[in-house]
């Protein structure tokens, strides 16, 4: 299996908003020791891949460093040419792993998962959204008849997601999120489910069996965009769930089980992870990329 990383591109933040970042080199230095896969530096998504999800005016204000003090608080870092770069690649990466995944039945980013970002503004550390540019650059790219879904399991709703595509019925917006938590305001996915704080993993697994079974009734997708976020953990120090390590394991097996049984290809992206340890975050990661492993053999 190919996996795409772009952690190389490190973002200077403020003080005590280093965590987010230092998770993904000590996910790509585990995993590297896996038997079966592939490491590859991510590739830079163009400004025409880019142009696919985002505004043209957005885009030049990333690019020449002119998003205002206000459009920098909202995503979380400051701008600088590190942030384009690693925002590029990010992206990049989920397109990379998308078109291998075409060939391979599965691949991923190390990265991604940036499901805030709207067409116009950044928020919550994203800057580019990934899943939806590699949504269109598929269809754009490989097959203009291609039916995408993106399946968000990031604790977060997708809102930006949701926003960008919410007029696309050729691409299905799918996420379970806590109900709760960020952000306040919810755009409209095609199917949202929102979950009560302190959810369990019978009530979590029964909720994923039941959008993934409304999914195939309603739409019966060619591809999957996967978000395998780690913060519905219950070790998530901002998740507010309750879901085991063994819970997220059933989680990510659901998934590509759903996709291996009707043969459908999937790119999957780490998305988000802020475990009150560092350590099972990271956990959470590396079981999805093994769980991945196990079930490509089987493509």
């Amino acid at each position: 299996m190919k996996a795409f990383y772009s952690d190389h591109f490190v973002l200077p933040l403020p003080a005590g908003h280093r965590f987010p970042m230092e998770k993904y080199s000590r996910v790509r230095d585990l995993v590297s020791t896996l038997a079966n896969l592939e490491l590859i530096e991510a590739p830079a998504a163009t400004d025409t891949q880019i142009l696919y999800a985002h505004d043209a005016s957005y885009l030049l204000k990333v690019i020449e460093g002119k998003l205002s003090p206000e459009e920098q608080k909202e995503i979380g870092f400051p701008w600088s040419e590190k942030m384009v770069e690693r925002s590029r690649r990010s992206a990049g990466a989920t397109i990379a792993a998308a078109k291998t995944a075409i060939k391979e039945g599965i691949s991923g980013n190390l990265a991604g998962g940036t499901h805030h970002a709207y067409r116009n503004l950044g928020s919550g550390f994203c800057v580019f959204n990934d899943s939806a540019i590699a949504a269109r650059a598929l269809q754009k790219e490989v097959s203009s008849k291609l039916k995408v879904a993106i399946i968000d399991l990031d604790v977060h709703q997708g809102n930006g997601t949701a926003s960008i595509l919410q007029h696309d019925a050729s691409i299905f917006t799918l996420s379970i999120h806590g109900e709760n938590n960020f952000p306040f305001k919810k755009e409209a996915s095609d199917l949202d489910f929102g979950l009560a704080d302190g959810c369990d993993d019978h009530t979590y697994l029964d909720a994923l069996s039941q959008c993934l079974g409304q999914l195939d009734a309603r739409f019966k997708p060619d591809f999957v965009i996967y978000l395998a976020g780690a913060d519905p953990h219950e070790g998530d120090r901002l998740g507010r769930l309750k879901i085991s390590k063994a819970g997220m394991r059933q989680r990510d097996e659901a998934v590509f089980e759903y996709a291996l049984s009707r043969q459908i290809p999937v790119a999957f992206s780490m998305a988000g992870g802020y475990g009150k340890e560092i350590g099972s975050t990271i956990e959470i990661h590396v079981q999805t990329i093994q769980n991945a492993l196990q079930f490509q053999e089987r493509y």
